[in-house]
């Protein structure tokens, strides 16, 4: 098994929304990527940020922004979060059609893109897209809220990624989402995970940045196992 070094991935849901701009910049000389959760009270019931929102960040933060839409519709939407600005562009697989052809339009667009599974939504249907894609989001949760309790049983996903992923020879980071915290992050790790998002475990800490370099040593000591 070869995973790539890991990316801690600070989610902004779980942020002051009143000082966003500082929130942000309280992780900036630690985190890897900024999580940021786009959902629209009808793919999930949570209504959170969306594109503007995005658009004034950017101008606040040289990290870069890993957008997670949990939306309907997302070939309206995705491209718009890239000529945003954004790294890298996850979508569901749930809500799109023709995911191999959305992430072309995103590569297009200068932005990686990203394919997201949800919780009871079965992962070897979906194996043979990998190569279309430069990240595999897998929910240790239902999708939708954050401050869930992590499902250890998702972690099946993660194993039968990273086992396709290396018998592939692939370039694809295999992200998980969901109750990632110091005492969740290493099982993860060890299940082929390299992308790691974190929300209540960083901006729930009394100092976000040192929750950030503590999850990724935590990441970086698991070792990964077939």
């Amino acid at each position: 098994m070869t995973v790539p070094p890991p990316i801690v991935a600070p989610s902004i849901l779980a942020a002051d929304f009143a000082c966003l701009a500082d929130e942000v910049r309280a992780v900036e000389d630690t985190a890897d990527w900024l999580h940021v959760d786009v959902m629209d009270n009808h793919f999930v019931p949570n209504l959170t940020i969306g594109l503007p929102v995005v658009q004034s960040l950017r101008a606040a933060t040289t990290l870069p922004f890993d957008v997670h839409l949990m939306i309907e519709d997302p070939r309206r939407w995705a491209p718009g979060y890239a000529d945003a600005g954004a790294y890298n562009v996850t979508f569901h697989v749930e809500a799109c059609d023709d995911p191999v052809a959305l992430a072309k339009d995103l590569r297009s667009a200068g932005a990686k893109a990203g394919l997201a599974i949800d919780r009871d939504t079965p992962i070897e249907p979906y194996l043979d897209l990998l190569p279309s894609f430069d990240t595999l989001l897998i929910m240790t949760i239902k999708a939708g809220f954050g401050g869930q309790r992590f499902i250890p049983n998702l972690l099946d996903k993660v194993r039968t990624a990273r086992r396709h992923v290396d018998a592939g020879h692939l370039e694809v980071r295999i992200e998980v989402d969901g109750g990632i915290a110091a005492d969740t992050i290493a099982e993860a790790a060890e299940a082929g995970a390299d992308a790691f998002v974190a929300g209540t475990a960083v901006y729930g800490a009394d100092d976000p940045a040192e929750a950030v370099r503590r999850l990724r040593s935590l990441a970086r000591g698991a070792e990964p196992r077939a």
